[in-house]
Parts: C-alpha cells; structure tokens; sequence
C-alpha cells in the first residue's frame, strides 16, 4: 500500500506555526517515501469553525510552500475533505458501534455531569465518566429516544488492564484502561467528536501513517480501540514532540507568536521559516542548519527526530532569515520580495485615504505611513509620558485590551472600534483618554490618522504582538496583578 500521510486543522484561529510543523514533517516523510500527503478540514466545532479561518490555512500553508495531493479545494478520490460534509456518515458507524455493544446512549445533561464531577474532585477520585449510561435498560434507552430526549453516543472502554500501543519513536507506550474516559463519540448536535471522525476518516482515506503532536498520546488508547471495535488495521503512529517556549512551556501566544500570518507580515521569508520549522527536532545528516524544503525532502527520515522538547527561539529565526536574504537573493529578488511582501499597489491603495487629508507633500507620506511597514515598534516609557492617564492604568488598558483583542473574530475597522469602544465604557474611562495608550503601541505616537484604521491594515497577528510589547516595555504585568486582572476582566465582559 503506497504511504499516505495528513494533516487535519480546525478553522477555528489564526493558523499556527505547530500545524505547519506538523504538515512540514507529514509531508516530508510521504515524499521520501513516494507517497501523497491529503489536508483535511477538522471543522466539526460549528460554533467556531469559520470560512476565513479555513482559507488562511489554505494561504499560509501553500505561503510555506506545504502543497497537499488532496483536499477541499484541490479534490482527491477519498473526499469531501470537510468533516463537516461527512456527517451522515461518522452518524452511521457510531449507530454500528452501538449495535455491536461497543458503544452506548448517554442521556446525562450539562447539569447531572458537572455535579458528577464536582462530587469526584471532593470525593479525591479521578475526574471522569461514571458509567451511568450504561445502568440503563434497553426499554428505558428506546422509551427515551422515542420521546426525542437529547442524548450523545459515548465508546465502552475496558474496566481492567492497559493497553499497548506502538510508536515509531517512543516504541511501545503501556496506558492503563482506568486513566481512559468512555468517550463522547456522537454529540448532541449529530457531529462527531475529533475521536470519531479522526478514526472513521483515516480508515476510508487509506491514511497509513498518522503523524501528530505527543498531545495526542493519551488518546490512542481510545483510538486503537476503535479501530479493534470496527474490525480495521491502524495506521501505524508517530507523536512528534510540541514545540516550546524558551522557557521550556508549551508554545503559546501568549508568550511568542504563534500565527503564521505574524511571520508572514513581519517580513520574514517563507524558505526561512520553513527552513527553521524543519530543524525543530530533527537535523540534516550533515547538521547544516541552512536547507532547502527540498532538500529536507530528499534526506528525511523520521529516526532522527529527538524527542526533547525543541525551541523555538524568534532570535535564531531571525539570524536564519537573515542567512536567506543575504545567501539567496540577488538585489533583484530582493526588490522584488519587498514589492510582494509590503510595498505592493493593493496594500498601498488601501493607506493612501487615512494619509492623504494629512500630508502637505510627498516627503510626508513615509513618516506618516512608516509605521504600517514596521515589526515590532522601537518604544521606550517615555513615549507614553504624555498620556493623561497614569501609567499603572495605562498597563492595565493595554492588558485588557489584549485579552478583548485574542477573542476578537471580525477585524474590520468598525468591528474593533465597536469592541474597544465598549471596553472603555465598562472600564468607565473616557473614550479618548482609554484610546491614547493603543495609539502609542500601534503607531508610535497618538499624532497619528485612527488606531482602528492602522489595527484593521496591519491585521491581528502584529496588532496583539506590538500591545503586547507595550505592556513589556511599560513593566509588565507581575503574575499576582494578572489574576487580579483576569478576574475583573471576567466580570466585565460576562
């Protein structure tokens, strides 16, 4: 059977640099081995999944240049490619494991299961699914479904014993069946949790390799079973190690970038970061630390994956960029990057309005839109000396506008003046006084066309770094002050 390896984001966020490292190393190994590599669209949050949010994914994959054989805009033999369009049948084979008795109704509510669990933490027990679906009768489960009362399908999971599952970095990996929760398979809405269509898709697309994050370990009881439940060969699996934080911490954005649009935006080039994603964990038999995607093709092989948590450290990002720009580009290419990258008709069409009322002369225009063009601005304490509010509140209006700017899904202009708007109300501060700190962050000076405006051209990726940046350069937030903040945060915006 020729390899088939996937990758399977959610469209629910930015798109992350994990997703591109974990596809970057899909790829590789169906490459070195002659085979195709499928992107499938996990989009079974309804709630969250979004169209934008799928083709960003799209775009920064294809920017990195991680083309895929297969998938919702390209087409394969083994589609749709959305899970979204694939729920009649995750519904088929969950009612299938329910005939067998390997999977049962659960007609238990939000309510009865957060009581359970509160009893199971006073109680000092493990925090999980009691069972007490399975204490109904047949009668009682049918007279139920009949009456339409709501209900999730959950797996049978073994009482005793453990279960072994083989990996082709870590060898075998023991978990016992009481660690295991019975699973929700089915929800409530008739989609399929990550479990079940994760197993049902990977067996019909012929996928004979599931590569993945070490996140997923502790699911792969549940998934082994499923497959011995079905009757199925599993692929054979691969848990890369995550990346970290230079602390060692799980990469998070709340500590370092994590969206590839950032990456895109801050100039670096898509070589470059590939390059870097390719050396997280893994190294070229040489150890060169500069190569090519097709050259990490070329000499892949998985056994020199280490399974230390490698970091990723933006510093040796930038020196490796900065080895692609001065190695690799001729003067021409080099022009010819910045026009695509910034200084292309489009982007500079959509500043010329917010300018154009403000300059006198042509020399005007550069200082007045430099700021569109930059990373991270060059700030220092005193650039916010002027600002009428004190500097303890200045700290606390950038952090929550951070928090409201992380849950923010519509970046247009009106979007996010509504939103800070009524921040500022709850936080019965004066529009004009509330604004000023973001101002400074965002453009460098409040002397400046709207906050908004320059938010919606420079998208939310740069946006949340540079006010992050500012409450760095103004102290911080110590952890005892977040929590307070956190908490009044909460009860803001709930």
């Amino acid at each position: 059977m020729p390899v088939r390896t996937r990758i399977a984001p959610s469209p629910t966020g930015d798109p992350h640099v994990g997703t591109a490292y974990i596809a970057l190393f899909n790829l590789c190994f169906a490459r070195q081995h002659g085979g195709q590599f499928i992107l499938r669209i996990e989009d079974t949050d309804a709630a969250r999944s979004t169209a934008s949010s799928e083709q960003a994914i799209f775009d920064s994959l294809r920017w990195l240049g991680l083309d895929w054989d297969e998938g919702p805009d390209v087409g394969g033999d083994f589609g749709p490619y959305r899970q979204s369009e694939r729920s009649e049948i995750y519904a088929e084979y969950a009612r299938q494991l329910v005939e067998q008795g390997n999977a049962f109704y659960c007609f238990a509510t939000a309510d009865e299961l957060d009581e359970m669990r509160r009893e199971q933490m006073a109680a000092g027990l493990p925090v999980k699914y009691d069972g007490r679906g399975l204490a109904l009768s047949e009668q009682e489960v049918q007279r139920r479904l009949a009456a339409g009362d709501e209900h999730v399908i959950r797996m049978k999971i073994p009482e005793q014993g453990s279960c072994r599952v083989q990996d082709m970095l870590r060898g075998e990996i023991e978990i016992e069946w009481q660690q295991v929760d019975m699973q929700v398979l089915l929800k409530a809405d008739g989609l399929p949790t990550y479990h079940l269509a994760n197993v049902v898709d990977d067996h019909l697309m012929e996928i004979t390799h599931v590569i993945r994050g070490e996140e997923w370990i502790n699911s792969a009881p549940k998934h082994q079973l499923l497959y011995d439940y079905f009757g199925w060969t599993m692929p054979q699996l691969c848990h890369l190690p995550l990346l970290r934080n230079p602390d060692k911490s799980k990469l998070s954005k709340r500590k370092n970038p994590t969206s590839i649009q950032y990456y895109e935006r801050m100039g670096y080039l898509p070589e470059a970061l590939t390059n870097y994603l390719g050396r997280m964990g893994w190294s070229m038999p040489d150890e060169r630390e500069k190569f090519s995607l097709e050259e990490m093709q070329a000499e892949f092989d998985l056994s020199r994956v280490s399974l230390g948590g490698p970091i990723f450290d933006v510093e040796k990002l930038d020196w490796l960029n900065g080895q692609w720009i001065r190695d690799d580009l001729s003067e021409d290419d080099l022009l010819q990057r910045l026009k695509d990258w910034a200084f292309n008709e489009a982007r500079l069409k959509s500043a010329l309005p917010l300018i154009q009322p403000r300059i006198e002369k042509l020399s005007d225009v550069a200082p007045a839109i430099g700021h569109l063009y930059s990373g991270l601005l060059d700030l220092s304490e005193h650039d916010f000396d002027s600002l009428k509010l004190e500097r303890a509140d200045q700290v606390k209006v950038l952090q929550f506008v951070l928090w409201s700017l992380e849950r923010q899904s519509d970046w247009s202009r009106d979007a996010l003046f509504d939103t800070l708007k009524s921040l500022a109300t709850l936080m019965d501060i004066k529009l004009q006084l509330f604004l000023a700190p973001l101002f400074v962050a965002i453009s460098g000076s409040t002397a400046t066309f709207s906050v908004m405006d320059a938010m919606a051209l420079l998208g939310p990726d740069i946006s949340r770094a540079r006010t992050r940046h500012a409450i760095n350069v103004l102290g911080g937030v110590s952890k005892k002050q977040n929590k307070k903040y956190e908490k009044e945060f909460a009860s803001l915006i709930n």
